[in-house]
């Protein structure tokens, strides 16, 4: 009886012990990691489309919503935007680390007007109606 209690409390304390830990993600708070990233500024962003534009030295980047937070623009956001897919990106502005999805990347301006109104269509404004992008401030040479 001894030996079945034993074994039982040591279960239930390995248990307990191990379902308790949780991976924490090291870069989350680190800024000076985020800031060795690739810098952009948020130059479009619509609360109608879950896509906003990052513009970067190498073009504009369009990246989708991931869990519904979109950074306001002119916000100021680090990260790697220059291959597709899933990304933890950190908004500086806010001081906030978020996920999104990059689905082009190292495009021209126009071919960024194109990319959203392909994702993103404008409904009942018009066919001559196009997307104007606020200029980059953070990225003058």
């Amino acid at each position: 009886m001894k030996r079945i209690f034993t074994l039982s409390v040591s279960f239930l304390l390995a248990t307990v012990f191990l379902t308790s830990c949780v991976r924490e993600t090291i870069y989350d708070n680190n800024e000076n990691y985020w800031l060795s990233k690739e810098m952009g500024e948020v130059v479009y962003s619509d609360p109608y489309c879950n896509y906003f534009v990052i513009e970067t030295y190498y073009g504009y980047t369009v990246v989708r919503s991931y869990d519904g937070y979109k950074p306001y623009e002119g916000s100021i956001v680090y990260g790697n935007f220059s291959s597709k897919g899933t990304r933890d990106m950190y908004n500086r502005s806010s001081g906030l680390v978020f996920t999104g999805v990059v689905t082009d990347y190292w495009l021209s301006y126009v071919d960024a007007q194109y990319a959203l109104d392909y994702y993103c269509p404008l409904s009942g404004k018009g066919t001559g109606a196009v997307r104007e992008f606020k200029k980059a401030v953070s990225l003058k040479k």
